[in-house]
């Protein structure tokens, strides 16, 4: 363990893409998979709350900041397992990964290119864009089990994926050290699933491209977003999607009675765009709290303009959640893990 300074010399806004949080009780830094299991096991043992931090890019954390430690982790590393399975350290930035997949053949994750963050936080929420998400191709998580004291491969049915959901989002028990995804040896793309990736691609649903096609597409669109991370473009000072999209049973979707786009699930649901709620509930691109904002470029990332605070940045949240509920009677929710704060 690294101990990087006093809670006096530093605050989490340094470490998250929002740019926001207050001051840490300690802060230290873990660059190996034993030392990050050391430090962990010695702050449990100490009676210290603990907090994570990669990317910092699904996290609010609240001006008071945090009061136990905060371990930044900072493994890195990719490497075959096995035939076209890759084992990846939890700290390793995610569009790394996703870059040396494609620049190796690998097909399964090229759809999820530009995507801020960690490798190992991937799984905690179940990460997913452009109609790909990680749990279509882990097979196992390592994470050390603080009950257990004990490091355990656990396979996708214990990790319980879910949308936007898993068993690690909201549980402290795991700690994430590595993720085995297993990938197609292929110089396409998986099957293109998206309808607004295949307009841009040219292509049908079900068609296969070219993995560097994919991946470039992808990052072009998510730029056009404001969701590649640019320090010169306050529309990217977020934490990508604040809320998500809302699912509701067949019958509550019918009740509803909205005009509205939607996706129909496999068991019977319905997912609302929450994109598409929050404009008709009147609140446009760039509608400005105070130093805070809906991004310029698309409406479920709330922006931190410079300056701004967490508590303006939720209460900007409550006012877009409280006026979709009073318009439609469709509770938002958030998507990013809440840190000594609350919405």
């Amino acid at each position: 363990m690294h101990d990087l300074s006093a809670a006096s010399q530093t605050v989490l806004s340094a470490y998250t893409t929002l740019r926001l949080g207050g001051p840490p009780g300690i802060l230290a830094a873990a660059t190996e998979k034993d030392q990050l299991v050391a430090t962990v096991r010695k702050a449990t043992a100490e009676g210290r709350q603990i907090l994570l931090l990669a990317g910092g890019s699904n996290v609010v954390i609240g001006d008071a900041g945090f009061p136990g430690t905060v371990v930044l982790v900072r493994t890195r590393g990719v490497q075959e397992v096995a035939p076209s399975t890759l084992r990846v350290a939890a700290g390793e930035p995610w569009d790394d990964f996703v870059a040396y997949a494609v620049e190796n053949g690998y097909s399964g994750v090229e759809c999820l290119s530009g995507i801020p963050g960690s490798a190992g936080a991937t799984p905690i929420q179940n990460v997913g864009a452009y109609g790909q998400e990680v749990a279509h191709t882990i097979v196992a998580v390592h994470a050390y089990d603080r009950e257990r004291d004990t490091i355990r491969a656990m396979t996708p049915e214990e990790c319980g994926f879910a949308y936007r959901a898993s068993v690690f989002k909201h549980n402290d028990r795991y700690v994430v050290l590595e993720v085995d995804f297993r990938l197609e040896r292929s110089a396409e793309s998986a099957p293109i699933r998206y309808a607004e990736l295949a307009r841009n691609l040219g292509a049908e649903a079900g068609d296969r491209v070219p993995l560097r096609q994919a991946r470039d597409t992808v990052l072009k669109l998510r730029a056009g977003k404001g969701m590649v991370l640019d320090a010169e473009d306050r529309d990217t000072w977020s934490v990508g999607s604040f809320f998500t999209n809302p699912v509701v049973s067949a019958a509550e979707w019918a009740a509803l009675g909205l005009e509205a786009p939607h996706w129909p699930g496999a068991d019977g649901t319905v997912k609302i765009p929450a994109a598409w709620l929050i404009e008709q509930a009147g609140f446009p691109k760039g509608f400005a709290g105070d130093r805070v904002a809906i991004s310029s470029k698309h409406t479920l990332a709330l922006t931190n303009r410079g300056g701004g605070t967490t508590t303006a940045l939720l209460d900007l949240a409550r006012t877009v959640r409280d006026g979709v509920r009073d318009r439609f009677g469709v509770e938002l929710h958030p998507e990013p893990v809440l840190i000594n704060c609350e919405l």
